[in-house]
């Protein structure tokens, strides 16, 4: 498996797969056709489907220049993936440079159209939950014990995630008025936070925290992919309210990081973090996972309950469409990460009551997420043309 750090991206949202990634594609083509003088990228599938609404053609725009023509191809769908983008560049006179057809899978990650670019590095030997449980318990030790044996330095990184996150939080707390974008959809995080500092009711400062993360990125602020820019509300939800609340020191907290993205990776590895491959069930449903899991390891839960809860969050999102309003990352992504950041925390407890023993593991759960996106019409992965995003349209 690849190093946490490829999970944990810190960039603009409000999507990893479509904002971010057609981002660092452009950079790269860019760099390669330092001589060209007009280019012309074509989006295909999900890019081209939800492009307008993640501010993908701006993104492009913004990175190769005005002399760039960027078209919308979402009944082309290419074999590798449904985030697929192609570059153009042309000399002086128009003659064709250099193409370049890459996919981005999310997270902000991209591979090209040959599947060989790709930046990640095999970090962890181990690519199953059930050989990483044993290998801990032959060894007597946790699973944030195992993370740093496979990436000894990656506390360090993990110390900019965490700043990056409480930073989110904190800018989007105190913020009002609308989103970007025709729903003109309010931004309810400062309302939320003003119910705590009422109450002091704990619930409603992880709310609101997961609200502000997630009104952040729709607003195309700076995020951490947890795993993408659409889940990057679940986790700080609960980090920012234990840490505001004093229960825990940055060292835990971080440390749940780790354990956290141990479980992403292992979705990420055997399955996909992508709503355009698998749906919402990719991106809330295993950032619900991650966060359970952190939880779980804050309140010194066993790895077996560990494992229990994030199995326990991610098989109950199962099946969750991605089927955004008119393609932006607002409706019903918002929400979704502020009640699935409680959910996260109830998933958690649930499994302490156990000794962390039960019928279903998480491997099981992962391999049955991914049977379950392609089982998935395409109309509910993505593209805005079904579910929740169609019915509302239709009003």
């Amino acid at each position: 498996m690849d190093s946490i750090k490829k999970l944990y991206r810190i960039g603009n949202g409000p999507s990893s797969s479509h904002t971010m990634g057609p981002k660092k594609a452009a950079d790269i083509f860019l760099a390669k056709n330092k001589d060209a003088k007009s280019f012309k990228v074509n989006l295909y599938g999900s890019l081209a489907s939800t492009g307008k609404g993640h501010l993908t053609d701006k993104v492009i725009l913004d990175t190769l220049g005005k002399n760039t023509t960027v078209s919308f191809l979402p009944d082309v769908i290419k074999p590798f993936h449904h985030n697929a983008l192609e570059f153009f560049s042309y000399d002086l006179e128009g003659k064709l440079m250099d193409r370049w057809l890459v996919y981005s899978i999310g997270g902000g990650e991209i591979v090209d159209g040959a599947n060989k670019y790709s930046d990640d590095q095999e970090v962890y030997k181990l690519n199953c939950m059930a050989d990483i449980l044993k290998y801990c318990e032959d060894k007597n030790i946790s699973l944030y014990d195992y993370v740093l044996e496979n990436e000894e330095d990656i506390m360090s990184y993990l110390d900019q995630v965490f700043t990056q996150m409480i930073s989110c939080v904190e800018g989007g707390l105190v913020k009002e008025g609308t989103l970007p974008g025709p729903l003109h959809v309010n931004r309810r995080a400062k309302v939320a936070y003003n119910k705590y500092i009422e109450t002091k009711d704990i619930d409603k400062l992880i709310f609101a925290s997961a609200l502000a993360a997630s009104e952040e990125n729709a607003n195309g602020e700076v995020v951490v992919t947890a795993p993408t820019c659409g889940s990057c509300g679940v986790i700080p939800g609960i980090l920012y309210a234990y840490f505001r609340r004093g229960l825990y020191t940055k060292k835990e907290l971080i440390e749940g990081l780790a354990v956290a993205g141990l479980i992403g990776n292992l979705v990420k590895h055997n399955a996909s973090i992508s709503g355009a491959e698998v749906g919402c069930q990719g991106e809330v449903g295993v950032a619900c996972a991650m966060a359970s899991s952190m939880d779980a390891y804050l309140h010194k839960a066993t790895n077996k309950q560990i494992e229990y809860a994030a199995e326990i969050a991610l098989e109950h999102h199962l099946g969750m469409t991605c089927d955004p309003v008119l393609g932006y990352v607002q409706i019903p992504c918002i929400e979704r990460n502020a009640l699935s950041s409680k959910t996260a925390i109830d998933c958690s407890e649930y499994a302490r009551m156990t000794d962390g023993q039960h019928y279903v593991s998480l491997d099981s759960v992962i391999q049955s997420m991914a049977q379950t996106g392609k089982d998935l019409k395409e109309a509910y992965k993505e593209t805005s043309l079904g579910g929740l995003a169609k019915t509302t349209l239709n009003k």
